[in-house]
This record gives C-alpha cells, structure tokens and sequence, in this order.
C-alpha cells in the first residue's frame, strides 16, 4: 500500500470533515485527555452505525472548518470550542442515546504524576500486604497505620487527592503500592452542536417535565404581577374572571338582584336542609372491614359510660 504525501493527507482529510459537517446536523465536541489508541478503537467499535469519531490537529480543524463558512456559516460558533485535544463525533441519532455509549466506554487508570486529579481521591481503612519496611513511606504522608501480624494496617480513611489537584509523585507511588486505579478515562463530552446551535451538554438531561414545571412557573408570576397591577393578560384574565364571579354572587347573595348562575348559592343560604341528602349520599358507605372496628368502637364507648354512672362515694 502506497502511504499517502502530506499535501494529499491534507487535503483529503479537508474533505472528510466538510463532507462530515454536511451530512451530519449534529455532533459532540469531546475531549480525548489520557485516551490510548486502543481505548479509542474500541469507542470507534462501539458507536459504528450510529456515529462517527473523527480527531485531528486544533489547526486543521479550523482551517477546514473557516474554508467552509461560505457553504456554511453556522460552523463559525465551532471556532471558540476547538482547543486543547479535542474531536468530533458526529450523529444523526439521538444525542442522549450517543452520549450513553460515550460515556459506557471508559477505562480504569493508575494515578501518575502530574496529572490533574478528575475527582476525589480517598484510602480507605484496610490491611495491606506491604511490610514494616514502608512505615516510614506512610508517616511521610500522614498517614495513621499500625503493624498487624507483619503487614501495615492503614487505620483510618485518608482523603489522599482532592479533584483539582495535581497528583504528587508520593500519592502516584503509594497507590501504584496499594494496587489502587482510582481514575477512569474516556471521551469527555465538552459541547454539543445541533444545526447550527452550540449548549452544554447538561442541556441533554432536561426533560419535558422540567421544560412544563418551569413554563407554569412563569405563567403564574405573571399572573400574580397582573393581578397586582391590574393589568390584564392572558395569563391573569382567567383568574379575573373567577374573582368577578365570586364578586357578582357576593352582590346578589346580598341583594335582591338574582341571575341564574347565583340562584343555587341562594337556595343553598335559605335551607341547607335540602343539600344534606345530596351530602350523605356522596359520603362513602362503611366497608365491611372497618365494620367490626366501629362496633368494637362503640362497645368500648358504651362500657366507658357505665364506667361513669357510678357515683364518687359508691
């Protein structure tokens, strides 16, 4: 096989990602920090037929995406995001059902030197196969441990790294000891593009039901606002219309003024006799479990009020 020159790599490769940009509305732009060759083969495995990985040097992406901005100009909000070691993937799929295989491919690590710590770091309380001979490697770092039966006892958990932080050429050495790998690693999902539209991927985790309770939310500050204001909207004229209501029934409650919306309220003010009936009705019948409950019930009132009928000096 002929390996390519560079000019025709370029170019080619200038191709590939405008093709790509055309075909596919939507893409991730990820982070590929402490991800090996391997590692990405297998990601590339997992997403085939439903996405595309495609990395490359900071430079060229942008230079192939500014050549494209005249077919394209909506890639130009691309630009800001292409730093440090990034790629695309791109998708027609769904962007959370892709994002879920993304993030399913990770690996465990060891924790080298230098490298920023993505979360917290914490040894728990354990025994470990080490000898007495790496007491002095533990006291250095602080670390509380006791000798038990030949071997060092870490006694306490110890908050070893904290996320952020760099991690110390004697934290990298004293987890290579303990066989711990505390950090994963794969594509880390930075932005999200879709049709031209740039968010953060936590955008992803919103559902209809956070969209509707936060619309409702709006809606009735805007209608208390109306309210307050009188000044009518959509939103509050509804409730004016019920608190008109409530003040025309008021009116004719109070008046001899009727219509037929008020009619029942008076009828009701006359006799509430006559809505009892409907009331009972409407109440729930006693089930036959909670039968033998109220008999008890009523036998313990009734031996309770005999209890009463004697006298004080009886």
């Amino acid at each position: 096989m002929v390996k390519e020159d560079k000019a025709t790599w370029k170019s080619n490769y200038f191709l590939k990602i405008t093709q790509l940009f055309d075909e596919y509305p939507k893409c991730f732009i990820v982070n590929a920090d402490n991800v090996g060759s391997k590692q990405m083969q297998q990601i590339r495995q997992g997403l085939r037929g439903k996405a595309i990985v495609l990395m490359g040097k900071n430079t060229m992406m942008r230079k192939a995406i500014r050549g494209h901005l005249d077919s394209n100009p909506a890639l130009e909000r691309l630009l800001p995001c292409i730093k440090q070691n990034v790629g695309f993937v791109f998708t027609r799929e769904d962007l959370v059902e892709v994002r879920e295989l993304l993030l399913a491919n990770k690996v465990k690590a060891p924790a080298r030197a230098g490298a920023i710590a993505p979360l917290d770091v914490k040894i728990p309380a354990q025994s470990t196969t080490l000898g007495p001979e790496k007491t002095s490697f533990f006291q250095a770092l602080q670390i509380p441990t006791k000798i038990t039966k030949g071997t060092i006892e870490i006694l306490n958990e110890v908050n070893l790294i904290k996320e952020g932080e760099k991690v110390g050429q004697s934290e990298s050495t004293l987890l290579n000891m303990l066989n711990i790998s505390p950090f994963t690693y794969g594509l880390a999902i930075e932005n999200v593009y879709d049709s031209g539209t740039i968010f953060s991927p936590a955008v992803l985790d919103i559902t209809d039901d956070d969209i509707r309770k936060t619309f409702m939310e709006g809606v009735r500050n805007v209608a208390a606002l109306s309210l307050a204001i009188n000044y009518p909207t959509v939103a509050s004229v509804p409730h004016s219309l019920v608190n008109g209501f409530k003040r025309l029934l008021a009116v004719a409650v109070e008046t001899d003024i009727t219509f037929a919306e008020a009619e029942q309220t008076k009828e009701y003010l006359k006799d509430p006799s006559k809505f009892a009936a409907a009331v009972a009705v409407a109440a729930p019948e006693p089930t036959a479990a909670a039968a033998p409950a109220e008999e008890a019930k009523k036998d313990e009132s009734e031996e309770s009020d005999d209890d009463m009928g004697f006298g004080l000096f009886d």
